[in-house]
Formats: C-alpha cells, structure tokens, sequence
C-alpha cells in the first residue's frame, strides 16, 4: 500500500469527479469501487468541514456521454455540473469493441473517434472544472512519436492540443517512447509501469517458479524494451538478455519495415524460465517468433508479458503456437479493451491496474508526490520472499 498518511496532511485539491468514457467504462467502475473503499473511513472531524465537502460519497464517476448523429458527427454532453470539480477524464483509445451508426451503416470507433470524443468532453466542461487531468492509458499516436521522413508528429501535435485546452496532468502507461513528453515541457506528463501488477499475476498463476540468476533470465523482443528489461531483470535479481531485430529498411510494410531476423545477445538460456517484457502485442509476429527461438536455445518456459494487449491479427496464430509449446504464458493488463475470447484462453492472464489507478487518482486529487504511490524495489523484493517462503501469498 502506499503512504497514505501523506493525506492526512493534505487538502484535496477540489471535490473528485470521475468521467469514465465509454471506451472505458469498466476500468472506470473498477477504479471507483477502489476510490469508494479508500475513503469510506475518513474521520467524522472532517466530515462537516467545507474543504472536505464531497470527499465521502457513494460513487465518484459523473454522467458524461458522446452521443452520434445520423451523419456520424457526435458532441460532448454532461448531465450534471462539473464547476468547481477536479475532473479526471479515463479514455482508452484502442477500444475498437466501441460502434455507431453513420448512414445505417454500423462503423467502430478508431482511436481518432475516442480521441475526437475525449475532446468534446473536455469542451463540453466548459472551462467550469477546478482541473481537468486525463487518464489515456494508451498514448494516443504514442508509435508516432519522432520525424523521419516526411512525416506528421501526431502525438506531439495531440499533447499540444490537449495543453491548449486546458489539461493540467495527462497520465498514461508505458509510453513507447516518454521522451515526447518534450512537446509540453511545461505540463504535467506522468508514465507509469506495471511491473509490480505484472509480477504478482505471475507469481499468483505459477506456483512452481524459482526466481534467481540460475533458473530466471528476464529478456527483451528488441531494443525498444532494453529499459524495461533491464529495470525488472534489476530488481528481480537475474541477467537480462537482447534480440536485436534486423529490419529492411528499403521496403514498408503495414505501415513499417519488415524484420528479417532476429539477433539473440545475451548469456546461456539452457533449462531457464524466461520471462519476456514489453509494452504492445500488436501483430504478435515479432513476440512468436522471440519465443520460438528461445525455445530452440532450450529455454525451459516462456512467459510473455506486455501491457497492451491488442492482438490485431487475431488469436490463431498464438493458439497454434501454443499448441506447439512455443510459449507458456501471455499476461496483459486491463488498461485498455482486451478481447473476450482472449480470458477463455487457457494461456492468458490479466494483471488488474485498476488499484493502481485509484491511488494515483487520489493522490493526484490531494496534490502530493506520486513517488508515494509507485512500487519500491523494497516492495516487490517482499513479493518475492513471500513467494519463495510460500506464505500468506495471494494478489492484492
């Protein structure tokens, strides 16, 4: 748990409001039954003090919508005042599960449709609300955050726009690359991870792992994810290993340059567990074929972690892989749309971030460091010697 007696001491910064979009209306539910049970306690000699007003109550989420017209043009609607609010806006623009109708025809919404919406719901605040933080778990355009040819710098240019309307702090995860946060140098810009939900998922669906230099090596698909795995191989105490994809850059593909091969550096995997992180499953051809060489090396189990789990290609070829003992466990988290037919498959688990969020919303709310709400090496290093022990082990 985080230290909550940070706010005893402090003031919220207006009365909480949560807008959960449609996109992400369950994360949404989710995050407020956790903000509900963390404030439900609060001592009776703050309940009549005016700076405190608001500060129980049944549900934090607020009645906001995106309705369509016929033609396919939408607006932002709240049914009830946001003045004075300190509003928090979760939207999850990978929700392709989200539909309209647009001439009788029934068309999904694109992460442009869900970014459009979050910014009539902005306008449709008015410039009421006390302060107005979005939560976009996805960065929306976060692969196109850097100029190499011709090219638009939508993420950028969307940061911009988002300042430009009056948003104070944009919280997301696992940026593809955080450094655009340079585009709003002078706005709030927070990227968290979810290495601590990630392990303990593991941990919870694993009961046999030994986690130590001789038996676990934490490996990342390409140098993208380096960071990442090196940070969990770190904590965790084991090597950290490389493959280094090789692309042809003469030729564009879907959008980008197809990898020829991938290059393995790193030490001996014979008879280890390994465990794979990185931030999107997209296709998921790079990721299988990772594991498929890996495998080759003799790797005894390989686990796949990523935090978004798009799966645009559809689940065969992971079913098929599967069947080929190819990989032994795919986790993803419920920060954006995951499939229904992915929880029924035998090799998924989803790590739950929606406590995480809550906290981040409440300390956000009371304006006080968030470092009091990410994970310590200390704490995830209690994890595993609860796990090794065997004691008292369940997610929390």
């Amino acid at each position: 748990m985080p230290n909550l007696r940070v706010l005893d001491n402090a003031l919220p910064v207006a009365p909480l409001k949560v807008v959960a979009m449609e996109s992400a209306a369950k994360l949404g539910k989710s995050v407020d039954n956790y903000l509900v049970s963390f404030r439900k306690d609060l001592l009776s000699k703050y309940k009549n003090d005016p700076a405190f007003q608001g500060y129980v109550a049944p549900t934090y989420l607020i009645d906001g919508e995106t309705p369509r017209f016929g033609t396919g043009e939408g607006k932002g609607v709240f049914h009830e005042s946001v003045r004075g609010k300190d509003l928090f806006i979760l939207v999850d623009v990978c929700n392709s599960s989200i539909t309209y109708n647009m001439n009788g025809y029934i068309n999904h919404k694109s992460p442009d449709d869900h970014y459009q919406d979050l910014k009539r719901l902005i306008s449709a605040a008015n410039g009421k609300a006390a302060r107005i933080n979005v939560i976009m778990p996805y960065l929306y355009e976060g692969r196109q955050h850097k100029r190499s040819t011709r090219e638009s710098l939508d993420c950028a240019y969307a940061l911009e726009e988002l300042r430009d309307m009056g948003v104070e702090n944009l919280i997301t995860f696992d940026a593809h690359d955080p450094r655009v946060q340079n585009a709003t140098p002078l706005s709030g810009f927070d990227n968290f991870s979810a290495y601590y939900q990630f392990l303990k998922t593991l941990l919870n669906g694993m009961d046999d792992m030994i986690i130590d230099k001789d038996h676990t090596v934490v490996i990342s698909p390409d140098e993208g994810a380096l960071d990442r795995a090196v940070y969990f191989a770190g904590v965790l105490g084991v090597d950290a290993g490389l493959f280094y994809k090789r692309r042809d850059y003469s030729k564009i593909v879907n959008g980008k340059n197809p990898i020829v091969a991938h290059e393995f550096l790193g030490d001996n995997i014979d008879g280890k567990d390994v465990i794979i992180v990185d931030d999107i499953i997209s296709s998921g051809e790079s990721m299988l074929d990772t594991a498929r060489q890996l495998k080759e090396k003799n790797a005894k189990r390989v686990f796949i972690l990523a935090t978004f789990g798009q799966f645009n290609n559809g689940l065969d070829a992971f079913d098929k892989a599967y069947e080929q003992c190819i990989f032994d466990k795919i986790i993803t988290t419920n920060l954006i749309y995951t499939d229904p037919k992915l929880k029924e498959r035998p090799y998924y688990l989803e790590a739950d971030v929606s406590k995480f969020i809550a906290q981040i919303i409440d300390f956000l709310n009371h304006d006080v460091p968030i470092t009091n709400v990410t994970t310590s090496t200390e704490k995830i290093h209690e994890v595993l010697n609860k796990y090794n022990e065997r004691k008292n082990f369940e997610l929390v």
